[in-house]
């Protein structure tokens, strides 16, 4: 399978980002705070953190090899390069299988309940189950977009609709443009580790 990578639009050089939080729980990220209740956030396998916090990467290690096999099998049953799978799942929950968003996403791949029913997942918890979904959906996606992996994934965070909504471009959501740009550098790196 051949996947596009266009990064016309999508900066892939990452200047220091800052996060607020405002008492309606509103979150502002910005590379120029303009006062000081903004907190860095660094780049971890997580995603982007706090600067502060600690990052248990033995966990993301330990997690990532208790699931490879079974990720591995899926992608390779739906056509997909494992190591984009990897990268999803790096991105949407580190590996965590009892992560859940604040949007109701659930698992490894963080399906979404309509996902889920579209995909007969009946346990979202359950590993296999999950990743079988996440996968078959981010393939969906892929044909949909013609292949084009930075539309695929941008769907796979905004919505199928919102990608369409802007004539098939990424749509200009701040967390939607970050997310196509770390999961293509989660990409990358498994994609070096496979050779």
């Amino acid at each position: 399978m051949t996947l596009l990578f266009l990064v016309g639009g999508i900066s892939n050089a990452l200047a220091d980002i800052y996060k607020y939080v405002d008492k309606y729980g509103r979150v502002t990220l910005t590379d120029k705070p303009n006062n000081s209740k903004y907190k860095k956030l660094v780049k971890t396998w997580k995603g982007w953190e706090q600067a502060k916090s600690q990052i248990a990467l033995k966990d993301f290690d330990k997690n990532q090899q208790r699931h490879s096999s079974t990720i591995d099998w899926v992608a390779k049953r739906y056509g997909l390069p494992p190591s984009l799978v990897h990268a999803v799942i790096s991105a949407e929950s580190a590996y965590d299988t009892n992560a859940i968003s604040r949007a109701g996403a659930v698992g490894l791949m963080q399906l979404m309940p309509e996902t889920a029913k579209r995909y007969g997942v009946v346990n979202r918890r359950n590993p296999v189950d999950n990743v079988d979904g996440g996968t078959r959906y981010l393939r969906d996606l892929l044909v949909m977009f013609d292949n084009n992996l930075q539309l695929a994934l941008a769907a796979y965070n905004a919505g199928e609709g919102a990608v369409k909504q802007y004539d098939n471009k990424v749509p200009p959501y701040k967390e939607t443009r970050n997310y196509v740009i770390k999961v293509i550098d989660f990409y990358k790196e498994y994609q070096e580790k496979e050779v």
